[in-house]
């Protein structure tokens, strides 16, 4: 089932159609569109396809950033779950 959902992004009007649903996907037009429009004031450019590879790369960041972060946290977790392990071990060890 696709539906067709039209959003607006730096001042230009898209339909998309998909699977996704319509909230989600004005969601993720709305976070675009304010990326795209910081990236244009910040580095004054009015050039719409440069502001969109900047604003991409700007996204991009912000998500290698959070898998990165999301990693670190899994390791850190993995760690003291092994922590954990070894002292419910020892525990039973000596319980026996």
């Amino acid at each position: 089932m696709s539906n067709r959902v039209k959003v607006e992004i730096y001042g230009q009007s898209y339909t998309l159609g998909g699977d996704l649903d319509e909230a989600y996907v004005q969601k993720l037009a709305r976070y675009v569109d304010e990326k795209m429009i910081a990236v244009a004031e910040a580095t004054q450019t009015v050039d719409s396809v440069r502001v969109a590879v900047l604003a991409a790369m700007a996204i991009a960041d912000e998500l290698h950033s959070r898998q990165q972060d999301t990693g670190h946290r899994d390791d850190a977790l993995r760690e003291r779950a092994q922590q954990c392990l070894t002292i419910l071990e020892r525990a039973l060890k000596q319980t026996a």
